[in-house]
């Protein structure tokens, strides 16, 4: 079973879920939205992955930012924005039951990591 964080309503989450129920993966869903993201979670992840690969510059909720707040130069900033702002973490985080992260998604390395 692999866990998917994101929010329910996103494209890319979409190909994500759909792609897992054609290959028959299970998985849990954590909505960002609705239950949050812990900041240890969020931290763990920055740790595994770099800050940089979390935040979604190109989204909506990015650019409503003002530029003071994109000026994100430390994890520490980054996970506070990321806290406050869920809707700015790269979606789907995924957590495959070895507990590794990948974030995005492409149907090859989903594969590959899932299985």
């Amino acid at each position: 079973m692999v866990r998917i964080y994101g929010i329910k309503n996103c494209d890319t989450m979409k190909k994500a879920f759909a792609w897992c129920e054609a290959n028959h993966v299970s998985y849990e869903f954590h909505d960002y939205k609705k239950q949050g993201v812990p900041r240890d979670a969020l931290v763990g992840w920055c740790r595994a992955l770099g800050w940089q690969s979390l935040v979604n510059s190109k989204g909506p909720t990015w650019r409503k930012l003002p530029p003071e707040r994109q000026a994100i130069t430390t994890q520490s900033a980054a996970v506070a924005l990321m806290v406050e702002f869920p809707s700015v973490i790269r979606r789907p985080v995924v957590e495959n039951d070895r507990g590794q992260l990948l974030v995005g998604f492409d149907p090859t390395l989903f594969d590959s990591f899932v299985r």
